[in-house]
């Protein structure tokens, strides 16, 4: 069973201030007509030790945005570039979001509380700075899904509705208003190392490494990397081990983020910024989530690909202040660190111990064909050969010499599929929308970490920084 995030004090960390001067522009948040409280997640709350403060504080600090005790004292939107559909556009930024307050947890990570739809910032350009709620629904969906399928991921901390009508080419207008905080393991980018070079700032890019090996650790390079006491080099190394271990993990969720440009690409290894997500009603690697995809660059089975690309930007970047043969060291390992993590997921979900890389590889391999031939969905996959029961045929033979793992079998009995399909979605919102009814939401979320909660705490590369919630 997985450990719920343990409650913790409340303990105020802004240490983005050293940077501030060259990293962010202090901001505003808007002034909403209203704000009604319409999700707050309790549970991560705790871990964080804001679970004390009563609707009416909680709105006070994420509704209007009052600063939290001993923390920012004003907000602050990140300066950041980055490739666009592998474009560079050096005129991105927090343009409807920004750091509200960092926070260590009881197991002395830093957080961010981050924002999304808080208004206009010096980088919206022609946005308006909201979000929409349906949005916001979408992103608690996401995030309560991915925690529970082992991805690191964002939470969803608090959704406040905020009384404005807001229209939208990609949905029926005018739609409801929210304003959103999440919960991150900091909102350094890839595209935050871009803006550095292109303004050729070595100095500051030295800083700002320093700050990330300090404030999201992880292991030194493997013994024999050149380079390696190199504080750039070492960066490097645990974004690639990282970015390798969260492509897996999209994988075996069978999940389609569908905007992998750099500034959506945050170096703990941390999945964040959900648009126009999407899951497999099928397994199939051209599947897009962005209907704007039209070439079909983030597709689901090109999300690796894309991944290590970003990472090669990185490399990119960091040239300011390293050497290139040591970050096209560090740059080679991604395949082979991908596919230890697509065998050490694949398993922990089937619920089987792993075997070797050859054996776990063929195994692989004949569950993605068993799912190509059916047309199964890959929940439904998951949940009916939980611990290798009802193998057929070639799946079958797969799994001999298994062994399940030990686990809450009742729940795999019982259990329903934990769909988050679009027409799932869809019917979540129309009973926000139509009814203000919140109750199929609660239930979805209820049912999802119910579902997290049995398969357990899923494994993590050493490389992803230290947390026993996730």
């Amino acid at each position: 069973m997985r450990a719920e995030p343990q409650p913790a004090a409340y303990r105020a960390d802004p240490v983005i201030l050293e940077l501030a001067d060259w990293l962010a522009s202090p901001v505003s948040a808007a002034d909403f007509p209203a704000n009604t409280l319409r999700y707050r997640n309790d549970r991560w709350a705790a871990a964080v030790g804001l679970s004390a403060l009563n609707d009416k504080e909680w709105l006070s600090h994420f509704g209007r945005f009052e600063p939290l005790p001993d923390n920012l004292p004003q907000p602050l939107a990140l300066k950041y570039h980055g490739h666009q559909f592998r474009v560079y556009n050096p005129e991105i930024g927090d343009g409807r979001g920004f750091l509200h307050a960092q926070i260590r947890d009881g197991d002395n990570r830093l957080l961010d509380c981050g924002t999304k739809g808080s208004g206009t910032t010096p980088y919206s350009r022609a946005g308006d700075g909201r979000l929409t709620l349906k949005g916001a629904v979408r992103e608690i969906l996401a995030t309560e899904m991915l925690e529970a399928q082992g991805v690191y991921t964002s939470k969803t901390l608090s959704v406040v509705e905020t009384g404005e009508e807001l229209w939208r080419g990609d949905e029926p207008s005018p739609t409801r208003s929210a304003v959103m905080v999440r919960l991150s393991h900091g909102h350094i980018r890839i595209g935050t190392f871009q803006r550095l070079a292109l303004l050729e700032e070595p100095e500051h890019m030295a800083a700002l490494v320093d700050y990330c090996l300090q404030n999201y650790p992880g292991p030194p390079p493997p013994a024999g990397a050149p380079g390696a006491d190199e504080p750039a080099v070492r960066l490097l190394h645990q974004v690639v081990e990282r970015m390798a271990d969260l492509a897996a993990s999209w994988m075996v969720a069978g999940f389609v983020h569908g905007v992998l440009n750099t500034d959506n690409m945050n170096i703990s290894g941390e999945s964040f910024d959900y648009g126009p997500w999407r899951w497999l009603p099928k397994w199939d690697a051209s599947f897009t989530a962005a209907y704007f995809d039209q070439q079909g660059l983030y597709a689901f089975g090109r999300q690796p690909e894309a991944l290590h690309w970003n990472c090669g930007q990185l490399a990119v970047a960091l040239r300011q202040v390293a050497e290139a043969p040591p970050l096209i060291a560090a740059l080679e390992r991604f395949g082979a660190l991908y596919m230890d993590a697509i065998a050490r997921r694949w398993t922990w979900r089937l619920g089987v111990k792993p075997q070797g890389s050859e054996k776990d590889a063929q195994l692989v391999a004949t569950c993605e064909a068993a799912m190509r031939h059916s047309d199964v969905e890959p929940e439904e996959f998951w949940l009916r050969h939980r611990g290798g029961r009802n193998a057929k045929g070639g799946l079958a033979d797969a799994l001999a010499g298994y062994s399940p793992v030990e686990d809450d079998s009742a729940y795999w009995d019982r259990a329903p599929v934990q769909s988050i399909l679009i027409d799932g979605v869809e019917t979540i919102w129309s009973a926000i929308d139509q009814r203000d009814d919140w109750g199929p939401l609660q239930e979805k979320i209820a049912g999802i970490r119910q579902l997290g909660a049995a398969l357990g705490t899923p494994p993590t590369p050493a490389g992803q920084p230290s947390t026993s919630n996730n």
